[in-house]
């Protein structure tokens, strides 16, 4: 399939998870799937470390940086910094249920005031020639979704947005951790589905509770794309069917072999940066989840990597464990 439909298979933004020692990583194993980074505040951009923040490798495009915020004006100066970093799309937020974006009143209680999230996405594309997206929830606490989802998109779809990434579950503001959130609301896949169908002309992508690849292909065949989570971070080798089942690449797949000798790569000039080893390896865990030695491989990182002074060699002997003469070779 074209690089024109990069939504067709993206990685959620996932706070503390997506840096982009993650992304690397994960683009070791598919070159084609979207990738996004953690939220950043609009506020950390403009007050902050924004160079650090807005860091990247030319490897994880096509690459989307999601911005948290409610301030039309604070999010229209971080997007163009955004953009003039060179990330190729902006997401903005309406999804997250966690206290800290509770009390800036952005997130998922953006939910519900549509027409400020409007006006933000307004803001944005009047600055920004790259698209500017909304990643939502279907609804938060006792809304009727059926009824509230459709009138969010209809006003935040006029801003205009054309891209909807939804996340198929409630957000339960009082109630719920945030973890719960990602786990206790029920899915309602029908309702996405029902969007698509209202909005023919928008591009919606499904997300929540996607297990692997195969399940995202089947559950959004009505839909643009899927997004993978947790299930592509915690087993992240459901990633290495995305370019030939996705994206109907032809392209050669990487064994974990080599996905292991980039690793290596990556950490030798990393570390030699003063990155700690840790920073890249707590990504790494899951690279060989059911395979024999992978708790060898798991232990070895989590004893050795955090240790001062640790090098890329770590990476190496962990790998022995577990690909043994393959590895060798």
């Amino acid at each position: 399939m074209s690089d024109i439909q990069p939504h067709k298979l993206s990685i959620a933004p996932m706070m503390d998870w997506t840096d982009r020692h993650c992304r690397y990583f994960h683009r070791l194993i598919t070159k084609r799937a979207q990738l996004y980074t953690e939220m950043v505040t609009a506020k950390a951009l403009i007050h902050g470390d924004a160079a650090r923040l807005l860091r990247f490798d030319e490897v994880e495009h096509p690459i989307v940086i999601q911005l948290g915020g409610a301030e039309p004006s604070e999010l229209s100066k971080a997007a163009k910094l955004a953009e003039d970093a060179g990330y190729d799309e902006i997401n903005l937020n309406v999804g997250c249920p966690s206290d800290r974006v509770q009390s800036g009143a952005f997130g998922a209680a953006l939910m519900a005031d549509p027409d400020r999230v409007a006006d933000c996405i307004a803001a944005m594309a009047a600055v920004v020639d790259i698209p500017v997206t909304v990643k939502c929830r279907i609804g938060i606490d006792d809304q009727d979704v059926a009824q509230t989802l459709p009138a969010f998109i209809a006003i935040v779809s006029a801003a205009p947005c054309t891209t909807f990434v939804i996340h198929a579950r409630k957000a339960w503001l009082k109630g719920l951790s945030p973890k719960d959130n990602r786990t206790i609301p029920p899915l309602d896949y029908d309702l996405v589905r029902a969007i698509k169908t209202e909005w023919p002309g928008l591009t919606v992508v499904l997300n929540g509770g996607l297990q692997d690849v195969p399940h995202a292909i089947k559950e959004t065949q009505a839909l643009d794309g899927a997004m993978l989570g947790r299930a592509a971070y915690q087993n992240p080798w459901v990633l290495s069917k995305v370019d030939q089942l996705v994206f109907g690449s032809k392209a050669g797949q990487y064994g974990k072999a080599e996905i292991v000798a980039g690793l290596v790569d990556y950490a030798a000039r990393e570390t030699e940066q003063g990155t700690p080893l840790h920073a890249i390896t707590r990504h790494v865990l899951g690279l060989f989840a059911g395979d024999p030695g992978a708790r060898a491989w798991r232990r070895t990182l989590s004893e050795n990597a955090p240790k001062l002074g640790a090098g890329p060699d770590v990476i190496v002997n962990a790998a022995a464990a577990v690909l043994g003469k393959k590895w060798a070779a």
